[in-house]
């Protein structure tokens, strides 16, 4: 399907003839759990009016979060919509980041901002309008991506001479810069990054997860020789694997695509597979070895030292705010979000607790003493001093948010100089600590050393959970069985691309990388009995 867009005129953007609904009942339904009935499994397009009064009628009402293990998709959005994370635009598929969520997004950019410069690579930014012509020059590229094209037909309120594509991926438009840019090998490599939004026309959406237009970061990087191109494309992928073990407590599996599976245009494509709660496999970052096939589709060549034409060799790699979804899906529970302290925006939360007024000065005081000194050590701070809200309310509501650590301070806590510290992902009494000294270098090295603990527990309850839920298979029939008890199968492979294409069709399951890590001595295909020199991971997907 390829939707064609037309851009509106002045009039119809200074006086739209509709709204969503009035700003009044937003503010009232602010802060109660609603569903995101918006990105419920339907095709995308703009709602109807009936649609958006079923909607409205639903953020009306208050409800506890679906429990994970009755619905793990209705658990997602509810705790989506009462984490403050995003809520539903007007079109059908499309999301508007809330601040809360856009905040995980800034902590993802500054981590691998840092560590692209520290590799060598620079900022830039492209057009999002890429004329379609570009599109066409790479067969197996316009056909992997032709069904997701929006296009551009109408601009200025007339018929354009070429249709325009709103960018879903940036190869081609990179490429034909970097034709204007590269003359001699003294120019290479050139490795670049942008940040920017992509539009891809998903039939079928879910929050962050797939969505009409979507956040990423898109790296493009020349090579004179297919060895440097090996080299980045295994190095980028190796960058997103530390980033979801250290930062995002995500125990995702590195390793190749299988060809089928692999990007449209590429040579080979290595990937960062994650399972969720539900076990499904999230596919949560990708690096492309390009080969040479854009850089001769549109003639991006250089001048070697010998002063002979060589074309360049090219990678390309992403990750995007599906990663938002893998957080989410890996470390929530019924309570709500769960974030790891190092990805966190807020890391402790301090609830000041008083009966009496004569009680409030006092501790407002001993909590922002609190607050100072966890600031000042470089912790991700916030305190709720407001008093429209009991502290059992806060308590609720900042679980809900995934603050790793809250602080409470009482009058009794003041008067002995001390606080209370609750774990969120200890639940209850057992995650609860009482009389830990407000002396700032106690109490700052003591937060510390908890956030590293909530940040290590996190990821070894993932690591369990994923080891736990992978079978090690050697038949087709131990795959099926596998794949239908909602598992992940391993086993060797050596078969067809027919034979992969009708696993998925009897299955559902798809092969989800060739992992990096492998076993070693003689294996025989599950699907063939011929010899086999890899092991493949299959599961059903995101």
């Amino acid at each position: 399907m390829v939707a064609s867009l037309r851009l509106p005129s002045l009039t119809s953007l200074l006086f739209p003839a509709t709204t969503r609904y009035p700003a009044s009942l937003r503010r009232t339904v602010c802060l109660r759990n609603r569903p995101l009935s918006g990105f419920a499994t339907a095709p995308s397009g703009t709602a109807s009016p009936e649609t958006k009064s079923t909607e409205v009628d639903r953020l009306r009402s208050d409800r506890a979060v679906t429990p994970r293990s009755q619905d793990f998709n209705a658990w997602y959005l509810d705790v989506i919509a009462s984490a403050e994370l995003a809520d539903y635009g007007p079109v059908r598929g499309t999301m508007v980041i809330r601040p809360y969520g856009y905040a995980i997004w800034e902590a993802i950019q500054e981590y691998l901002n840092v560590k692209f410069k520290e590799t060598g690579h620079s900022n830039m930014y492209f057009p999002q309008f890429i004329p379609y012509s570009f599109i066409e020059k790479e067969a197996s590229h316009v056909e992997g991506f032709s069904p997701e094209l929006a296009l551009v037909t109408v601009g200025g309120g007339k018929e354009l001479e070429e249709k325009l594509v709103v960018r879903p991926t940036s190869e081609t438009i990179v490429n034909h810069m970097f034709t204007q840019w590269i003359h001699s090998y003294r120019d290479l490599p050139l490795m670049i990054n942008q940040w920017a939004n992509v539009t891809r026309w998903e039939m079928r959406t879910k929050p962050f997860i797939r969505t009409l237009e979507f956040l990423w970061q898109e790296g493009h990087t020349a090579h004179a020789t297919p060895e440097e191109a090996e080299k980045e494309a295994k190095q980028m992928i190796e960058i997103y694997t530390r980033f979801a073990f250290e930062h995002t407590a995500i125990p995702v599996i590195p390793g190749r695509k299988s060809k089928l599976e692999t990007f449209a245009g590429a040579d080979i494509t290595y990937t960062i597979e994650a399972m969720m709660g539900d076990r499904k496999a999230l596919q949560a970052g990708t690096s492309h070895n390009l080969g040479q096939n854009f850089s001769r589709a549109f003639g991006t060549q250089f001048a070697d030292e010998n002063g002979e034409r060589q074309h360049v060799w090219q990678t390309s790699w992403a990750v995007s705010t599906r990663f938002i979804g893998g957080i989410i899906m890996t470390h929530g529970d019924d309570t709500g979000l769960m974030l790891p302290p190092k990805i966190a925006p807020i890391q402790v939360v301090i609830v000041p607790i008083w009966k009496k007024d004569t009680e409030k000065s006092g501790v407002l005081c001993a909590a922002s003493s609190v607050k100072e000194a966890l600031q000042t050590a470089g912790v991700r701070v916030k305190l709720d001093d407001t008093d429209q809200r009991t502290p059992g309310w806060k308590f609720n509501f900042w679980e809900m948010k995934g603050i790793p650590l809250r602080i409470e301070i009482g009058p009794r806590d003041v008067s002995s100089n001390s606080v209370v510290v609750s774990r969120r992902d200890i639940p209850g009494k057992a995650g609860k600590v009482f009389g830990i000294s407000m002396e700032p270098s106690t109490l700052v090295a003591y937060v510390k050393e908890k956030l590293d603990e909530i940040q290590s527990s996190l990821l070894e309850k993932a690591l369990s959970f994923r080891d736990s839920n992978i079978v090690d298979v050697n038949s087709y029939d131990e795959l099926k069985d596998a794949i239908s008890s909602g598992k992940w199968a391993r086993g060797p492979w050596s078969a067809s691309d027919a034979d992969e294409q009708r696993v998925k069709e009897e299955t559902g399951a798809t092969i989800r990388c060739f992992p990096f890590e492998q076993t070693q001595g003689t294996k025989t295909c599950l699907m063939t009995g011929n010899p086999a020199e890899e092991v493949a991971i299959f599961a059903k997907s995101y």
